[in-house]
């Protein structure tokens, strides 16, 4: 399996980061290694100073496909779940002044965490999906999919158009604006619609 990310696709997270907004989909990729899961605890890395939490949707490819139209993208996900990018925010500066590829800083081992995964069919709309990420009971993020620049269906088109989908690969569907540091100690929870999907501590 693999991990999709769709960076900058908030218009207001772009306007945080002074990036600018994107006209097609910006995607990189996680190894597997990035996974963690089942509430296992998140070891803050001795290589970063600037270790930023980013909660996003996550999709599970649920059928193999490539060059897919976006009239039937919906075909191919049918569990929707809730995942931290964290980003070495540091080393992805470092890195962008220099034109070179943020891997180091966005792929490393234990940077994607993930929580439960439930139907699709439960949401009554796809494109109106609330999602919250707590640190400490303290609110921090807050998102809608109503707000993405590129929806479930044009991601999923666009990304197979260059990589080809396999069963179980995620895609990390994009962060909202309110992205910030962690801290060892910190207890991350992720909500959608009010209910917990993800809990993790940071050590």
């Amino acid at each position: 399996m693999k991990i999709i990310c769709i960076g900058r696709n908030y218009a207001e997270h772009a306007k945080e980061l002074n990036n600018a907004i994107p006209t097609e989909p910006v995607f990189f990729m996680k190894p597997d290694t990035a996974l963690l899961k089942d509430g296992e605890a998140f070891y803050y890395p001795d290589f970063t100073k600037d270790l930023h939490h980013e909660i996003e949707i996550v999709l599970k490819i649920s059928k193999v496909g490539k060059h897919i139209k976006q009239e039937f993208a919906h075909k191919y996900y049918d569990e929707i779940g809730l995942g931290i990018d964290f980003t070495a925010r540091d080393l992805q500066t470092k890195a962008k002044e220099k034109g070179l590829p943020w891997e180091k800083a966005k792929a490393f081992d234990g940077s994607a965490p993930i929580g439960k995964f439930v139907s699709k069919n439960l949401f009554t709309e796809l494109s109106d999906i609330s999602f919250e990420l707590k640190i400490n009971d303290e609110s921090k993020q807050i998102g809608n999919t109503k707000d993405l620049l590129f929806s479930f269906d044009q991601i999923i088109a666009y990304v197979s158009q260059f990589v080809t989908l396999k069963v179980g690969d995620l895609i990390f569907t994009g962060t909202p604006e309110g992205v910030g540091p962690v801290n060892i100690g910190d207890k991350l929870q992720g909500y959608i619609k009010n209910e917990l999907f993800l809990e993790f501590e940071v050590k």
